[in-house]
């Protein structure tokens, strides 16, 4: 498997998108480069505010700004927008539904910053609070255009972003859609769902369970909520064998746990294996070893599959380890945090 490598996807492409909304107004908590922010603060200086770290602070400010007409695009780690100010997230920026724009980088195991920094939990926190938009970016194609998707939205929006070296898993003329799944193969004895980091690594495992004649459908999803997209209720409705998740998350409040909801509320009569991390913390590690360690990996994918149609398709570690997996010490980041 072989895709492009883009730098820094967001980075000039945020600048360029922001050239003629002079709305568009940038916070930051102490993290500008580190959220690819730098050039943009340089650009438009009377546009960017610096809050350091005071995120409960950042928020207050930026409903302020939104009451004001603006439209705040809060640039910090994935964990820092929703754990410490969850409360001035709910009450200042949910409730009154502004449009308020959290972008959110280094989500789920993709950072070595230990348990602190690890957003594992973030969907299951972020999809109990009304009138939020979750979307989640899963190649540079979609971090490009993510930003028109969030900017459409009339309320406040989650995004887990990707930064530094990301692959372009997706043509550049097919942009994120809201609210509409990527049909990545077709297939109908297994239903598979993937987003995020999870849908390359998952793709790794693909030819090589088509070829041993497991008919899979897989759908690639970036609108987490809301999560009704006709296609995705279809197809883990359909499935005969049975439906995997994918998720760079908890197993518990994500992606799984809406699937299920799906299945049970369309009375779905087959298994539901969810692949994520187990009700645990993980701890500071590279991105590759962490999902290798927590079984967020094709390995996982083929045993599930496995465990669905009851039988070995002997597919070795080796036969997946020639496809790259992106390391999280990235050589277009500036640091590792």
């Amino acid at each position: 498997m072989s895709y492009e490598i883009v730098n820094r996807p967001h980075q000039q492409n945020f600048i360029d998108w922001s050239a003629d909304k002079p709305e568009v107004v940038v916070l930051t908590a102490d993290l500008t480069n580190s959220c690819e922010v730098g050039r943009w603060r340089d650009t438009y200086p009377e546009r960017f505010f610096s809050m350091g770290m005071a995120e409960q602070n950042m928020l207050g400010v930026a409903a302020g700004l939104a009451r004001e007409g603006f439209e705040p695009w809060l640039h910090t780690f994935a964990v820092f927008l929703y754990r410490r100010p969850l409360d001035q997230l709910q009450m200042s920026i949910a409730y009154p539904s502004l449009k308020v724009r959290l972008v959110g980088f280094l989500p789920g195991i993709m950072t070595p910053g230990g348990v602190t920094h690890q957003a594992i939990e973030d969907f299951a926190v972020m999809r109990a609070i009304p009138n939020m938009t979750i979307l989640e970016v899963g190649d540079a194609t979609e971090a490009e255009s993510v930003i028109d998707v969030a900017h459409a939205v009339d309320g406040p929006v989650y995004i887990r972003q990707l930064r530094g070296e990301v692959s372009r898993l997706f043509p550049k003329d097919e942009p994120l859609v809201f609210n509409h799944a990527r049909v990545l193969s077709e297939g109908e004895e297994i239903t598979l769902i993937t987003s995020g980091i999870m849908t390359e690594e998952a793709l790794r495992a693909m030819p090589l369970i088509k070829q041993k004649g497991v008919l899979v459908k897989h759908l690639h999803v970036s609108t987490i909520k809301p999560f009704n997209d006709p296609q995705v209720v279809a197809a883990v409705t359909s499935a005969s064998k049975g439906v995997i998740t994918m998720e760079n998350h908890s197993i518990i409040g994500g992606i799984g746990s809406a699937v299920a909801e799906i299945m049970a509320e369309h009375g779905a009569a087959v298994p539901l294996r969810r692949i994520g991390i187990n009700d645990t913390y993980a701890h500071g590690a590279s991105q590759k070893h962490l999902m290798e360690e927590l079984g967020l990996n094709a390995q996982s994918l083929v045993a599930a599959v496995e465990g669905l149609i009851g039988r070995n398709l002997h597919i070795a570690a080796e036969d997946l380890a020639a496809a790259r997996v992106a390391d999280v010490h990235s050589a277009a980041k500036a640091e590792a945090l």
